[in-house]
């Protein structure tokens, strides 16, 4: 009533009112996540970020009772633009029991970059997928260059990549739109809460080279695989290296919190079930609900999934907003005629 009371006033008086510091919210209403609240980053260039957590948020919403918050890079005028160094909404962090970050070489205003810092130093869980490791990219005079890619500096090497999901950039391992990925399960971890249920796991992007920081726990190695299809020939030349894992850091507040990452996640790899499943599973496990996580949970799509990544899968349509995505049915994401 209040946004549409303002829009009203707005449109009298000529003005243009511009809403892009809207969030956009799905609301569970009943599950093993009722109460639980989970804030996703999606600001990438490359992997379509911008149409994976949403359709993650709304799996976790709609059939299990989380509360998501999607918050997204855009412009000033609200379109979401992948990769854009601004993402408002942050300060949902604040009640945050999870945060899943899906970003690229990203430098926010400070403003944004204070309610990020906040959520580290209380030490809150995360999830990190794909261009997470290299999430960060900021000028050595900022007071956050720490979080940089890379960074030099001895007490946070490498910056929030390595030093919190365990790696940085550290390379592409079997190429884009020509070579896929089998992820399989390491015997050892079988039993781990995170891969109850998950099986027959496969990227569709290419791998990335992996050797997560000590102490982490690898619970999926990552095959490179000559082609883009399930059953294509693992390469002979590249022999499996970590692509998904567990481990924790501790925030400046003294408190310890669990992080797991993969360094897969592109919007067609969440098309596969078992690849689905395990990052449903990794939210359950991060926001402390491992023993609700169920082998036969409800991982399905909420709505219409059309996952662009792919080459040869269809475009968008231009100019989307976030709240273009609201709801249960609106297609993730309206694809152009």
């Amino acid at each position: 009533m209040r946004l549409a009371i303002f829009s009203t006033i707005a449109l009298l008086f000529g003005v243009c009112p511009v809403l892009h510091a809207e969030p956009l919210t799905y609301q569970g209403e009943a599950g093993a996540g009722a109460g639980k609240h989970i804030v996703f980053i999606a600001s990438d260039h490359e992997y379509r970020s911008e149409e994976t957590l949403p359709a993650l948020a709304r799996i976790l919403a709609k059939h299990h009772g989380f509360k998501c918050t999607v918050l997204f890079g855009v412009d000033d005028k609200g379109v979401i633009r992948p990769g854009h160094n601004n993402v408002p909404g942050l300060e949902a962090l604040e009640s945050a029991d999870l945060m899943v970050i899906f970003t690229r070489f990203q430098n926010w205003p400070d403003d944004q970059m204070t309610h990020f810092e906040n959520y580290l130093r209380r030490g809150g869980p995360i999830v990190g997928l794909r261009t997470a490791t290299h999430g960060f990219k900021i000028p050595n005079n900022s007071k956050f260059a720490k979080y940089s890619n890379g960074y030099g500096g001895k007490e946070y090497k490498d910056g929030f990549g390595r030093q919190v999901l365990g790696e940085k950039w550290a390379g592409h391992y079997g190429g884009n739109h020509r070579s896929s990925t089998r992820l399989t399960i390491v015997p050892a971890q079988a039993k781990h809460p995170i891969l109850r249920g998950v099986e027959n796991m496969w990227a569709q992007c290419g791998g990335y080279k992996a050797n997560p920081l000590e102490p982490s726990t690898v619970l999926a190695m990552a095959q490179p695989l000559v082609g883009m299809e399930i059953d294509s020939k693992a390469n002979p030349k590249m022999p499996p290296v970590p692509g998904a894992w567990t481990r924790s850091y501790r925030g400046a507040s003294g408190n310890e919190g669990r992080v797991f990452t993969s360094t897969y996640g592109a919007s067609n790899d969440i098309e596969n079930e078992g690849y689905r499943r395990l990052l449903i599973n990794a939210c359950f496990w991060g926001a402390g609900l491992e023993e609700k996580i169920a082998a036969e949970a409800n991982v399905s799509f909420v709505g219409e999934y059309n996952a662009t990544w792919r080459r040869g899968r269809g475009r968008r349509k231009a100019n989307l907003k976030p709240q273009d995505l609201a709801g249960w049915e609106t297609p993730i994401v309206p694809l152009q005629n």
